[in-house]
């Protein structure tokens, strides 16, 4: 059987029965035009309440905006459930003095407050994030994890781990460290398009093998 990949320039990829596009699923990467936001190509979200197609950037991470001095980074094939927020750095106020009150953004003279904290969040390739997750700041997610619906996630998560609660912890591995490796040297979601496509049965069993024998030279 053989298989094609959705077009990755379709902002709504998803076909419903009717043949109407389904709203609530979008592919980020020609949704989203913002200076301080990178995603990937097949990287979708979905929301039972979607904004319209230029709102995308200012649902997923409010605090964003196109001054800030902060970037998210999304990889490819990454899938982002309804709810799911990044609270990036330029979320944060300066806590360090003996206020954390921000009196710089309400001067009469219209002097931006500088932005305190300038981390970078990056989330790597196939990842999916649960409904309703909270992101913070400066955080880095490895390629293959899976952040469970809620989960607020304050710290880095390695490659391939499965992170829940209130900090996010490590409930368990996806793969052992010897998988992990050949994943990440495997790097599927870099392949050509028609070479994902014929992967696709191998990618869904975990077959290593295959893929291994299967990678471009």
């Amino acid at each position: 059987m053989s298989y094609d990949l959705p077009d990755a320039r379709c902002i709504h990829p998803v076909t419903l029965p009717d043949g109407t596009r389904h709203k609530g699923t979008v592919f980020l990467k020609p949704a989203i035009d913002h200076p301080r936001i990178e995603v990937g190509a097949f990287t979708y979200a979905s929301d039972f309440d979607p904004p319209p197609p230029d709102g995308w950037a200012a649902q997923l991470a409010p605090y964003l905006f196109p001054m800030s001095k902060d970037r998210l980074v999304i990889g490819r094939f990454c899938q982002i459930a309804h709810g799911v927020r990044f609270i990036t750095a330029s979320a944060n106020h300066a806590w360090h003095g003996a206020t954390s009150f921000p009196f710089g953004i309400f001067a009469l003279d219209k002097e931006v407050m500088a932005q305190p904290d300038t981390r970078d969040t990056h989330v790597g390739h196939d990842v999916w994030i649960g409904y309703g997750a909270l992101i913070g700041p400066g955080v880095r997610i490895g390629n293959g994890a899976i952040i469970g619906a809620g989960a607020v996630v304050r710290g880095d998560v390695p490659d391939y781990a499965v992170v829940t609660g209130n900090p996010a912890r490590v409930a368990r591995m996806r793969f052992g460290p010897a998988e992990v490796a050949r994943l990440n040297r495997l790097a599927w979601w870099h392949w050509p398009e028609a070479r994902i496509a014929a992967a696709r049965p191998h990618l869904e069993a975990g077959a290593l093998d295959v893929l291994e024998a299967m990678a471009p030279q």
